[in-house]
């Protein structure tokens, strides 16, 4: 069955409520209050099925004071009836409920003119044509204009044919979607505990899904389902539902919030948007505007930071950042309101670009170029910005989820391609980053001149130390093996133990470098076992002690000297020890202290740093106070 989310807009007194009985036999006005004064003061709720359709009606107040209410309620809404009084015509509420529908894009509906047997048939058609002339140049265009009766039943029946008519062109809200449900009223039931209602937007929920309210990070889980008054055992996009929420009070949740898959999003205090000022207006909005902005069901007062400009002028759009003074949950794609302070008025809206944006400064060009490119995206280029706006911090699949709000499924496909387009590098640590090519391009300039840098400064050195490049450039270790790996890849970078050195560097030693190089190799290989320490053999140099460092450094680098402890050993040393230790093996896998100075003539001074490079190079292993040969 298809599910069809209809909205009344309207004046005051011009018959929203009574339609909507007339309609589904359902009082919408549920408050004490309301029955007393005889106006709707808060959005109720009714549904009707026709064929196989259900429409689930949202009857929204036509006071002026009680607009912010009728705003929780015209979210997600997919066709809205104009309710027009045929004795009254368009009223100021009109207007402005209308205003509403346009900039939150309603893409269909109807005018009905209610009240029709309080006038003649000349009366009627003045209505009409004025109606006609009020909706001109907007989605109700071309959409029928039904006179209606609530009184005589007048128009009823050719109403619902019409409203099947437009349901059968409406398209279907996405099931697939990220759970979403904008609450707009919560209350307790004894026996059952706390229930929250809306209009699924998006996505389904089922019986013991677990769930988190924001703002708050309330974690929580579906106790039970109603949709449209009747037990289920799931609630799919489009269908009002109520709600049983599993172990949180009443005071924890209320209109504005929204229930969404726990653990998957943030809230956020800042909103990147396009917006768009009516232009019925008499003044322009200026920088830094205190407004109210309604999201949903939520009413949040913010600033309006104008990008590019210092003022935004009636009937024209730009792009603007919007500071929240409370936190709020919202998605790229978002529709949203704004009014003015005071007096409590509609001024504008438009849609949200950015939900999760870094605060700009006012003349910040690049950031409007960004949102530019946002505002005209589909999902895959979507991703794509998200992740070269980035930078080198890349983003990480969650990152990537909090900010589009698209499913697993769909993000991953998109992922995909990207990466097989080239256009993203994907990380193969164990939390998956993606790094824009843009970025990596960057990186490698910064990457390369960084080692070439060292190359120029450090000749006789054969590399630079890993550590060194991550922390100058700033990447983290996840990135920074990624970066590494295609630089590798591309056969411009060399990773040996802990140096990274240009695949075309060769280290040149001039002949008198040369000379001192096989000089200081011969004082070491000489003494054979009996190792020196560094210290002893530099003094036999009368050279720069820098440069008898690095060439010294060189030999250890190239594993011709191997230092253990304080002592350095010839690697032709080391590897007769070695030879010596296998041969023990074949007597005894047993080696004891005694028996290592019997194999290698060494003191203790010696044997014992031995023992334990050894230990560590895996040739022995210590247990207790001997050692077992590998």
């Amino acid at each position: 069955m298809k599910n069809i989310i209809i909205g009344t807009a309207g004046h005051i007194d011009h018959g929203k409520t009574s339609l909507v009985k007339a309609l589904t036999g359902i009082d919408a006005d549920r408050l004490k209050e309301e029955k007393q004064r005889g106006i709707t003061i808060d959005i109720g709720f009714a549904d009707l099925v026709i064929d196989d359709c259900r429409f689930g009606f949202v009857d929204v107040p036509g006071h002026e004071r009680f607009v912010k209410n009728m705003l929780a309620g015209a979210h997600g809404i997919d066709l809205v009836i104009l309710v027009i009084a045929a004795d009254e015509a368009v009223m100021p509420q009109t207007k402005e409920h209308f205003d509403i529908c346009r900039l939150l894009e309603v893409k269909t509906g109807l005018t009905v003119l209610t009240k029709a047997d309080l006038v003649d048939e000349e009366l009627l058609e003045l209505a009409k044509d004025e109606v006609r002339d009020f909706v001109s140049n907007s989605f109700l265009a071309s959409a029928p204009i039904i006179p209606l009766s609530c009184k005589t039943g007048q128009g009823i029946t050719e109403l619902k044919d019409e409203l099947l008519k437009l349901a059968n062109k409406v398209t279907s809200k996405n099931t697939l979607a990220v759970s979403r449900l904008p609450i707009d009223r919560a209350f307790t039931i004894k026996g059952f505990g706390t229930v929250v209602t809306g209009t699924l937007t998006s996505g389904e929920l089922e019986i013991g899904q677990e769930l988190e309210i924001l703002p708050g990070k309330v974690q929580t889980k579906v106790r039970g389902i109603q949709v449209h008054n009747l037990s289920a055992e799931k609630a799919f996009a489009g269908q009002r539902s109520a709600i049983n929420l599993q172990g949180i009070s009443l005071e924890e949740v209320g209109r504005g919030q929204v229930l969404v898959p726990a653990k998957r999003f943030q809230v956020t205090s800042i909103l990147d948007v396009e917006l768009e000022l009516l232009p019925n207006l008499t003044k322009s909005l200026t920088q830094r505007t205190r407004v109210r902005l309604h999201h949903e069901t939520s009413e949040i007062m913010a600033r309006v930071v104008l990008l590019g400009g210092s003022e935004l002028i009636p009937g024209e759009k730009m792009f603007a950042q919007l500071r929240l003074e409370e936190p709020t949950f919202a998605l790229p794609g978002d529709r949203f309101i704004v009014r003015s302070y005071s007096p409590q008025i509609t001024i504008g809206g438009g849609r949200i670009i950015d939900a999760l944006p870094s605060k700009h400064r006012l003349k910040d060009l690049k950031a409007v170029e960004w949102l530019r490119k946002l505002a005209d995206s589909n999902e895959m280029e979507k991703i794509a910005l998200f992740v070269e706006m980035s930078g080198i911090k890349a983003m990480s699949v969650a990152d990537i989820r909090e900010r589009t709000g698209l499913t697993d499924t769909l993000l991953n496909k998109e992922l995909s391609s990207l990466t097989s387009l080239g256009r993203l590098l994907k990380s193969d640590s164990q939390q998956v980053y993606f790094l824009a090519k843009t970025a990596y391009e960057q990186l490698k300039v910064e990457f390369l001149k960084l080692v070439r840098d060292f190359h120029k400064r450090e000749p006789l050195q054969v590399g630079i130390n890993r550590e060194e490049v991550r922390e100058k450039i700033g990447f983290t270790q996840e990135i920074f093996k990624l970066v590494l790996e295609r630089l590798a890849l591309e056969k411009l970078i060399v990773s040996e133990k802990d140096l990274l050195r240009l695949a075309s560097h060769q280290i040149s030693l001039s002949s008198e470098d040369e000379q001192v190089k096989k000089q200081m190799e011969t004082k070491f290989k000489e003494v054979n076992f009996q190792a020196r320490t560094y210290d002893e053999v530099m003094k036999e140099f009368r050279l720069d002690q820098n440069k008898l460092r690095k060439i010294y450094q060189l030999l250890v680098n190239e594993q011709n000297l191997v230092k253990i402890a304080d002592f350095v050993f010839h690697k032709e040393a080391i590897n007769e020890i070695i030879e010596r230790i296998k041969g023990q093996k074949a007597k005894n896998t047993k080696l004891d202290v005694a028996t290592f100075k019997d194999l290698t003539g060494l003191s203790r001074k010696y044997a014992i740093p031995l023992l334990e490079y050894l230990d560590t190079q895996k040739i022995t292993r210590r247990v207790g106070n001997d050692r077992e040969i590998l």
